[in-house]
């Protein structure tokens, strides 16, 4: 069904948001929208919320099985205003959000549901996870001219680091258990890149509070949310799989004509497996079964 708006949306289904997991997609353009929604159906998303335009198509079976909401994908802090709008909504309730184009994986994906990990991660005592954006592009750009392609996917082995988070309000002393992560296309191109937009990790996937609000750099008001583990053993983290980046370089206009491949000494082919990412060390299985 279509709502002209969140909050016609919300109105709606204020009850069905509570039950989660909810997955929110903001879709910025047509790459692989209709790929983005199926692999979220498939991890076993109860409610899926599709945020694009007004005058944008939508495969109508696609249409049948989420919830088409109109919203202004390209306002600034677009995917922070409608966050906090179903944070309000769904208190208690787990809530992913991403782009189009981007896949969310966790370890054991492939035989376990969201539902089991969330389970799994609500027991640890855990109210958020941190997911690592990984970036994916096309091995041949000559084929793939936007740089999106599911089965010539490719993804960096190396080149990933973390530096401590410092704490403004503490001598800038680093934050306990946050790290800014970098790597990627973010980091081999960092000239086309501002500064500001340089990390890999986003608070993905939260549990709704009251009062809680996502921040532009994709943490959140509430410390504790963005911490990569509790204080007394590793736990969960899990990859956003995603082309936001390589589409972005590929765009805009001073890094269009610039690159002209992506892969490098240390791209392999991306294999869509779990395993590949947990191998690479780009999420981190705790104490997962």
């Amino acid at each position: 069904m279509r709502y002209t708006d969140l909050t016609q949306f919300i109105t709606a289904h204020r009850a069905l948001l509570t039950k989660g997991p909810v997955c929110l997609i903001m879709v910025e353009d047509m790459v692989e929208v209709a790929s983005t929604i199926v692999h979220h159906l498939r991890l076993g998303f109860r409610t899926i919320v599709v945020l694009m335009p007004d005058e944008v198509a939508l495969d109508p079976d696609l249409e049948a099985v989420v919830h088409r909401v109109v919203f202004d994908v390209h306002a600034d802090n677009a995917m922070m205003a409608a966050v906090n709008q179903i944070n309000d909504a769904a208190t208690g309730a787990w809530v992913y959000y991403c782009y189009n184009a981007e896949y969310l994986m966790f370890p054991f994906c492939e035989t376990r549901t969201v539902g089991d990990m969330l389970s799994f991660h609500a027991e640890e005592r855990r109210d958020a996870m941190l997911t690592y954006v990984v970036d994916l592009y096309a091995g041949d750009l000559n084929a793939n001219p936007n740089a999106v392609s599911l089965t010539d996917a490719h993804v960096d082995r190396t080149g990933y680091y973390a530096l401590g988070r410092k704490d403004a309000a503490n001598n800038h002393h680093p934050k306990e258990r946050q790290l800014d992560f970098h790597g990627g296309l973010r980091w081999r191109f960092e000239e086309y890149v501002s500064w500001t937009k340089r990390k890999i990790d986003r608070i993905s996937i939260f549990r709704a509070k009251p009062g809680l609000r996502l921040l532009p750099d994709y943490t959140f008001t509430e410390e504790e949310y963005n911490t990569f583990a509790c204080p007394w053993h590793h736990n969960l983290t899990a990859a956003v799989c995603s082309f936001r980046t390589a589409k972005a370089l590929r765009t805009n206009p001073g890094s269009r004509f610039e690159i002209t491949n992506f892969r490098w000494r240390n791209s392999t082919p991306f294999e869509w497996q779990s395993q590949q990412l947990l191998d690479l060390g780009l999420m981190e299985p705790g104490q997962w079964f």
